[in-house]
């Protein structure tokens, strides 16, 4: 397979040159304007950031890019879908809440917010996974269904259990609906947590499967009748209902990739990341930790596998910072050296395996040409 381009320029700017305006020139070296936005709806792919985690994307990168769509005549808006466990993202209305305060709204952004997969994560369209070997059929919110074009700006960094979150994890697990972060994360079923279960029924209620009974006044999940959709996840206002068994560490990482080549078949595609503030853990969480890494730079690419790809190899050449994660590891007398920053940061997560299978699968190529700017 022919090497991918992806395209690279660091955070170092002139007087008079923004950040903004830096990433605009990016987007546009790495061809972004070759693609036809005009009248198109086009669907930024971001990651709003839980609640008390200050380590996303600041909402003045996105309304850069919004900018730049608007300027080639497309339509953007912002989207991302709910999350499968409790928190201040599993339904649209906390999720929109969630997006305002963290600074994501028409004023700061230029653009609107859309949660894809609705109200409560079942707004959802089903796709054939192209080359799919762990998952045949893809559940993904719908918004991204409905756009003609999606652009995907992701906060590269660490992660606890996928080693780090880059383009793939943000299409792939992001765009996944209730059902489909389901699918991706566990081999098992919802239950219930019969001490902060309040007995209100709205579960058995949403429930599609009629698996929920109040056998002793608290709800139980019957799971020879349960099919998994977690639709009784998004229902629970009072977080009783979580998943259970987290997938290995080796599927979740081949899933996330089929569901970006479920997401980005058919229509347009362009991927850019952020490598700075590069946190231990997922933005998931509602805290984070120092950064591992330095600020790094801007990258941009048609090609997500070849992007991330490039990101991973960036940061493994960074110097780490000594006051974080990684530092604390690595200092430590008894430490075994995996020579491997997110390895040595979580020392039990997979990473490669999710560019190796989208490169199996046709998503993209692990080869690319590193172009400076």
């Amino acid at each position: 397979m022919e090497r991918s381009k992806v395209y690279f320029t660091d955070f170092r700017t002139q007087l008079e040159v923004s950040q903004g305006l830096k990433l605009q020139r990016l987007c546009r070296r790495a061809g972004m304007g070759d693609i036809d936005f005009e009248g198109k709806f086009v669907a930024i792919k971001l990651h709003f950031g839980e609640l008390g985690n200050y380590s996303y994307i600041r909402p003045n990168y996105i309304k850069a890019v919004a900018d730049l769509i608007k300027e080639l005549g497309g339509k953007p808006f912002l989207t991302d879908c709910n999350t499968l466990y409790p928190g201040s993202r599993k339904n649209a209305v906390d999720h929109l809440y969630n997006a305002e305060v963290n600074g994501f709204n028409s004023v700061t952004t230029g653009c609107y917010n859309i949660i894809a997969d609705g109200l409560k994560g079942t707004d959802e369209v089903t796709v054939p996974v192209p080359g799919g070997e762990y998952c045949k059929e893809a559940y993904i919110g719908r918004a991204l269904y409905d756009a003609d074009i999606i652009i995907s700006i992701s906060h590269f960094k660490g992660h606890e259990m996928t080693g780090f979150g880059g383009a793939i994890k943000n299409i792939g697990m992001g765009g996944g609906s209730r059902a489909g972060k389901m699918q991706q994360h566990c081999d098992g079923k919802p239950s219930v947590n019969p001490d902060l279960c309040r007995m209100c029924g709205k579960c058995a209620r949403e429930c599609g499967s009629d698996a929920i009974h109040y056998e002793t006044g608290k709800a139980v999940i019957n799971q020879d009748e349960c099919k998994g959709c977690g639709r009784c996840i998004g229902a629970c206002a009072f977080d009783a209902i979580s998943a259970d068994n987290d997938t290995a560490l080796e599927a979740l990482c081949a899933k996330m990739a089929e569901y970006t080549a479920a997401i980005v078949e058919g229509k347009p595609s362009f991927h850019i990341s952020l490598i700075m503030d590069v946190s231990p853990n997922c933005d998931c969480h509602g805290e984070n930790d120092a950064p591992i890494l330095p600020n790094i730079g801007m990258l941009a690419s048609f090609d997500p596998v070849a992007l991330d790809q490039a990101c991973a190899d960036l940061c493994q050449k960074a110097t780490p910072i000594r006051n974080s994660q990684l530092g604390d590891n690595l200092a430590k007398e008894d430490w075994h050296h995996h020579h491997d920053h997110f390895l040595d940061s979580n020392p039990n997560v997979k990473w490669k395996e999710t560019l190796e299978h989208g490169e199996k699968i046709g998503l993209g190529t692990r080869q690319y040409e590193l172009i400076e700017m």
